[in-house]
């Protein structure tokens, strides 16, 4: 019987709060032998398990791309300049906030047949749909939290689960959409008919019936991907397996489906993939548009080109990429699970130089977008450090580890990854950054084989030249000590595991940082449980000796415990254009924390705080960066505010800069009112009391979703009593913001948390 993995939960909760600049005026990063290749989206944050999407987000008649990473729930926005021939697309994270709430996946298909892409995604269990209702701006507006069809006596949801990527496609070929899953235990694909049609004429409804419960006359093994054709359906009218029916025939999930003419006879034919395995099957459909019948297939799809060999669960893109009026393919890992999935190479490209009813896919790159991005595979922790001297802080990105390769033990899938530290040496100016790709392995960590390696750097012998301590998977430490010699580029001695016996337990994140100003290098190291230790420095210049005073340094905890059992705590002490420490941190959820209060305060609790903003520039706004989130901050284009850099698991960066805010900019006045939200939690509507403040103007309301996404705004006039309709909206957390002129030149705001349970 094959062994199915746990499954991730299909709800991640991702907030980050505080931080208000665009990612336009950024650091170019230069790669390459001759290193003359500038990455075209170097902060864009990486890419691991992702579906695309085309839809015109801009509304200039040219359909843009939207890749949507299931790692973190990320929505990229990409606008198509239309270069015919070539992928050719600028990157505008900002435009993500147009979209709705988007998770585990996301389908873009024109359902009413308007010319404008809709939106199908998963919502617990079923499909959630939003039309495009688009005018002078992108919009959506929620039709169902769950499609229906009729099953057998009634309308129930269709079941497609957080492992299965449906087909939402016309089948039958009569203009309106219909749907292709697997039935809920797996192995027989259901057909649901679109009625819009035959009902009303049009394309405008999702009227769906269940009309074909083994459609293909093809069955999935329960133990592998192999099909079996021309097989006689176990299914009658009951929704439930025959009994003389054998076990294998109901215990298989996990699927993503392909639907399209293979072959120009105008029927639609199928390729699937499949939980686990890494290829695609093609069958070939011999039927008709209202029976179908598959009569032959390819193991290894595209068998004529590369075959597709990803591991794990390749899921599939039909789509116009270079804009030669042809679609192509494009194929990424499905698989929702964080250690499983290929994570470098894991964007294959092929070109159609057939035609859409005749495609014949020819393999171009495994890295199609990835290449132009800074990407180490999955989990990026990114460290600013001035190794060489030169003034100029540089770039180390540690990772959990680039995936190398997969096995099957006792029919469970597991998959192998190797860590290593990416070293971008500052090749701009004072203020002026550009980073130059040095090398991939700095130090040669990929040799250790470790995984989930997080640096620190600082002279801890006191000798005048720049040692090392890495962090891991297993909780250790492991020390590298600079035998070069002062201004020389550092020569590391064989590690030391272990180091001083430190053992956090799992995944220690450790920083070099004089915590308490006695001009010696402390030792704070986070880890799996989402709380810091801290390690004070005992020892004489030369030999420092660490000694553990808290394992719970400033009363700290960064796990979300509604979400998981763990934090993965990142931290990164720094000193602000006041000199004064600081703290951010990195946690499993995507939040950023920060933290004040710390100066003379060791032993205390620290100030947790939602003004980092501040620190970069004076303009709230929030950023969405993914999963298991790690972060660094200093001065690289300002003497005066910092830049955050923040990694994310998909193994990539993102960026903020003061010099990329935009141009207009007031003031933040300290005066914060206060905000009462009740019910809470709310079901169809929420009260909001605004009190502390008097005299201010100009009051706008923002609900944020759990993406960072906008799901309510309204300008309003002072009043003490403020509704916001939230019947419509999915259960789950919410930040809601206020802000308000105080004056022609200064702004307040605050913030508030809402929980909406229906």
């Amino acid at each position: 019987m094959r062994t199915f993995r746990k499954i991730l939960p299909s709800i991640i909760l991702i907030f980050v709060t505080g931080i208000d600049f665009n990612t336009e005026a950024q650091a170019p990063v230069v790669i390459g032998s001759n290193q003359s290749q500038f990455l075209k989206y170097p902060w864009a944050g990486g890419l691991n398990s992702c579906q695309f999407g085309q839809i015109d987000i801009n509304l200039d008649g040219i359909p843009d791309l939207v890749i949507f990473d299931r790692h973190g729930n990320r929505i990229l926005p990409f606008i198509n300049k239309g270069t015919p021939g070539i992928p050719d697309y600028e990157f505008h994270p900002e435009l993500a906030s147009l979209f709705p709430d988007l998770h585990d996946w996301v389908i873009f298909a024109d359902y009413n047949r308007d010319s404008k892409q809709d939106i199908f995604t998963y919502s617990l269990g079923g499909i959630r749909v939003f039309r495009n209702v688009s005018t002078s701006s992108l919009k959506f507006q929620l039709v169902t939290n769950l499609l229906q069809s009729f099953y057998y006596t009634g309308y129930v949801g269709i079941l497609v689960t957080n492992v299965d990527y449906p087909a939402i496609v016309d089948i039958d070929n009569d203009g309106d959409l219909d749907l292709l899953t697997f039935f809920g235990l797996g192995s027989y694909i259901e057909y649901h008919k679109n009625l819009s049609m035959e009902k009303y004429g049009n394309c405008d409804s999702l009227d769906y019936i269940l009309t074909d419960k083994c459609w293909g006359d093809i069955r999935e093994s329960e133990g592998s991907n192999s099909l079996t054709l021309d097989i006689t359906c176990p299914y009658k009218s009951s929704p439930l397996p025959c009994t003389s029916c054998s076990e294998e025939t109901s215990k298989h999930t996990g699927s993503t489906f392909l639907v399209t003419d293979l072959n120009g006879d105008g029927v639609k034919d199928l390729i699937l993939g499949d939980v686990d395995f890494p290829d695609l099957i093609s069958l070939i459909n011999g039927g008709t548009p209202d029976s179908a019948h598959m009569i032959s297939q390819d193991t290894l799809f595209p068998s004529y080109s590369k075959p597709v060999n990803l591991f794990s669960f390749p899921a599939m893109g039909f789509l116009d990429l270079d804009n030669d009026g042809i679609k192509d393919l494009v194929v990424s890992p499905f698989d929702p699970g964080f250690t499983v999935a290929e994570n470098y190479k894991s964007v294959w490209f092929y070109k159609n130089t057939g035609s859409d009813s005749i495609p014949n896919f020819q393999f171009v790159t495994d890295r199609f977008f990835q290449d132009e991005m800074i990407d180490v595979g999955s989990n990026a922790f990114p460290v600013l450090y001035d190794i060489d001297g030169d003034g100029l802080p540089d770039l180390f990105v540690g990772d959990y580890g680039y995936y190398d390769s997969s096995y099957y033990y006792q029919g469970v899938l597991h998959s192998v990854y190797t860590a290593k530290i990416s070293y971008y040496k500052n090749t701009g100016a004072l203020f002026n950054p550009q980073f130059t790709l040095i090398t991939d392995d700095f130090a040669g960590l990929s040799t250790l084989h470790l995984t989930g390696i997080y640096p620190t750097f600082g002279d801890i012998d006191g000798d005048g030249d720049v040692d090392m301590i890495i962090g891991n998977s297993d909780g250790t430490l492991i020390y590298f000590e600079n035998i070069a010699g002062p201004g020389q580029n550092p020569v590391f001695a064989p590690p030391q595991y272990k180091y001083q016996n430190i053992d956090v337990g799992d995944f220690s994140t450790p920083q070099l940082f004089d915590l308490d100003n006695d001009g010696q290098l402390d030792l704070i190291v986070g880890e799996q449980k989402g709380n810091l230790n801290y390690y004070h420095n005992d020892g004489p210049q030369n030999n420092p000796v660490f000694s553990l005073t808290t394992d719970s340094l400033g009363k700290i905890n960064v796990t979300d415990y509604n979400l998981y059992y763990d934090g993965y705590s990142t931290p990164c002490f720094f000193r602000d254009k006041s000199n004064k420490i600081k703290l951010i941190a990195g946690s499993q959820q995507g939040t950023i924390f920060y933290f004040t209060g710390i100066e003379n305060n060791i032993d205390g609790k620290f100030n947790p705080s939602d003004s980092l903003f501040t620190l970069i520039n004076n303009s709230p706004f929030n950023i969405q960066c993914g999963w298991r989130t790690g972060a660094c901050i200093g001065k690289l284009s300002d003497p005066t505010y910092l830049d955050l850099i923040v990694g994310n698991w998909s193994g990539g960066l993102n960026y903020f800069s003061h010099n990329s805010i935009p141009p207009v900019v007031r003031s933040l006045d300290d005066t914060k009112p206060d905000l009462t939200a009740y019910p809470n939690p709310a079901d169809k509507e929420v009260f909001l009391k605004i009190g502390g403040i008097q005299n201010f103007s100009n009051l706008t309301i923002i609900l944020v979703n759990s993406l960072g996404q906008n799901v309510f705004e309204k300008n309003i006039l002072h009043d003490s009593r403020i509704s916001i309709p939230t019947g419509s909206l999915s259960s789950g957390l919410y930040i809601l913001h206020v802000y308000f002129s105080i004056n022609p030149s200064s702004f307040s705001y605050s913030s508030t948390k809402v929980v909406i349970r229906h």
